[in-house]
């Protein structure tokens, strides 16, 4: 994969609305969400935890391929 295709796949696991009441965010929102990966909503107080950071999933699938001891 390219560089642009990686940024794209990032930016579509950002949310655009609050998964708790469905209220839409922000785009400032939005980007300190992609920042910080936490944010509070204003209508419901949900706090939205992004878990996956760049590079969990390469260390991930880094240790697939190496043989147990």
């Amino acid at each position: 994969m390219s560089i642009q295709n990686d940024k794209s796949e990032h930016n579509e696991k950002i949310f655009d609305s609050c998964p708790h009441c469905g209220q839409k965010l922000s785009p400032w929102q939005q980007v300190l969400l992609s920042v910080d990966r936490v944010l509070t909503c204003k209508n419901c107080w949900y706090r939205i935890i992004l878990d996956v950071f760049e590079g969990e999933n390469e260390k991930d699938e880094n240790n697939k391929n190496k043989p147990k001891s």
